[in-house]
């Protein structure tokens, strides 16, 4: 009962005038991110935290932070979404998690058949993320309670096991997430120290005092350092977009995808919520599983409908699974929700188990809201296909001036600062030159954000022990949250070993 009335509350709070406009604005640019190839959820949210930051500068502290995270999350849901067109209509995936859905999804458009699986992959896409979101309200005050019995140790643990879940199985190589991890850490560590008060790191620039913010950090990465892949590699797509003849599915297509939608929904919350398996595993494993059970397998690669139904279900339940994690635990499970961690972080909401407790209004309102999102989406998507085809024609020229336009006043306006602008751009180029040898960003965001909070769980238990680390294994739930790290990261590596291909998961 407890939970309704806190769901109807959510609702009050995201029926009001200003959040729905947030959460339209959040789906219609997150739409048009997935739609544009290149960009991507992580680069969206990240390029308009900022954004928000002014937008809600008139409103009270808990409002603001509100409204924000239901942009800001809408951007995440609805590039999910977006991801689809391009893949369907160019063969040109707009996200690593629509990679699966243009082995089908083109074959169906060259057939003619784009409007049919344009509108299944809306239609999947609303399906997956209705059955996460109540999974999200059924796990969520259950999982943040039980967490809220968990001490400095267990807490310790469960962030490094967060760690090592998005390392292990983050870009082509593990040894490179973890350096990226590591460097991330190291990053959080500059500052002055507040127990001691020591400058640890800062060179006596007084900027660094503070620490380095977050926000410079991954507006520079991701937004900037596709700006420069862009420039430097003329990264841009020739490929024929395909034509939309009829938008509805017919009786049979509706028939064909109803249970792959089922499938992938399921198949895509679960393993949403396991840290570090986002939806590029999740699609990849509904895609073969859709195979694996049909009548007719030689029909998929050449234009099945339950290519596109299974894998689009997937990747939207999955983003709605990592919300799990990241509310319940405080433990981002993918690169976009280390973003919106990062953005909660900055005005002053810890996420985790006291979230619900400390902050209901926030937590049940963005879940409320992620509801009418979805519900904002499958109108926006089935109608206007056609108008959101024609996004894709864009000239990089222009979209180039429009992100770093954003990204340079966005995070001046936050910080009114010129050393942050030189670490914007600085963060651009090393965005770039990471990205370009395979060295994945989301680890090194993630090490930033949980950095401060891995310190301070660490010195809190070791306070409790008087400065016995044995306390990190003699309690029971601390060693399995370590156990599990370590073997997430030891099974790929001795799959390796072993001459086994390892699936990598690039999800952002």
């Amino acid at each position: 009962m407890d939970t309704l009335q806190y769901l109807l509350s959510g609702f009050a709070t995201a029926l009001i005038w200003y959040n729905l406009l947030f959460a339209f604005a959040g789906v219609l640019i997150g739409t048009m991110v997935g739609v544009l190839p290149g960009i991507g959820p992580i680069s969206g949210v990240a390029l308009l935290i900022p954004v928000t930051t002014s937008l809600t500068s008139g409103l009270p502290p808990e409002a603001a932070a509100t409204s924000s995270i239901i942009l800001l999350a809408g951007v995440y849901y609805g590039a999910m979404y977006g991801g689809s067109t391009t893949s369907i209509l160019l063969n040109t995936p707009g996200e690593s998690s629509s990679v699966v859905t243009a082995l089908d999804g083109y074959p169906m458009a060259k057939q003619g058949r784009a409007g049919a699986a344009l509108s299944i992959a809306a239609i999947g896409s609303f399906v997956a993320g209705v059955i996460s979101l109540i999974g999200l309200v059924l796990l969520a005050e259950p999982l943040s309670n039980v967490a809220l019995k968990m001490g400095p140790a267990e807490e310790f643990s469960l962030m490094v096991l967060g760690l090592c879940a998005l390392s292990g199985l983050a870009g082509k190589s593990i040894t490179k997430a973890l350096l990226m991890t590591v460097f991330g850490l190291a990053l959080a560590t500059i500052g002055i120290d507040a127990v001691s008060g020591v400058s640890r790191f800062t060179f006596d620039i007084p900027e660094l005092y503070q620490g380095i913010e977050f926000l410079t950090v991954a507006v520079g990465m991701f937004a900037l350092g596709e700006v420069f892949k862009t420039i430097l590699e003329k990264d841009a797509d020739s490929g024929e977009i395909a034509k939309i003849n009829r938008i509805l599915p017919t009786k049979q297509d509706m028939k064909d995808s109803a249970m792959p939608i089922v499938r992938g929904s399921l198949v895509g919350f679960f393993k949403g919520i396991v840290p570090g398996s986002g939806a590029t595993l999740a699609s990849f494993l509904s895609y073969l599983l859709e195979k694996k059970i049909s009548k007719h397998p030689e029909k998929f690669g050449k234009g099945a409908i339950e290519g596109v139904a299974g894998p689009e279900s997937a990747n939207n339940a999955a983003s709605g699974g990592a919300m799990i994690p990241l509310l319940t635990l405080g433990i981002p499970g993918t690169g976009t929700t280390a973003v919106l961690m990062g953005a909660l972080i900055m005005y002053n909401v810890q996420p985790g188990p006291l979230l619900f407790e400390d902050h209901p209004s926030i937590a049940w309102g963005l879940i409320s809201s992620m509801f009418i999102g979805n519900v904002m989406l499958l109108l926006l998507n089935m109608p206007l296909v056609k108008v959101f085809a024609k996004i894709i024609e864009t000239p990089a020229k222009y979209l180039i001036l429009i992100i770093v336009t954003i990204s340079i006043f966005g995070v001046y306006a936050v910080q009114m600062s010129v050393f942050h602008l030189m670490l914007l751009i600085a963060c651009g180029v090393a965005g770039y030159f990471l990205s370009k040898n395979d060295y994945p960003i989301a680890p090194l965001v993630l090490g930033l954000v949980l950095g401060p909070m891995i310190e301070n769980n660490m010195r809190r238990a070791l306070t409790i022990s008087s400065g016995d680390f044995s306390i990190f294994v003699m309690k029971p739930v601390s060693l399995i949250f370590l156990i599990i790290a370590v073997l997430w990261l030891a099974i790929p590596f001795v799959m390796k070993l072993r001459g086994k291909k390892v699936i990598v998961n690039e999800e952002a």
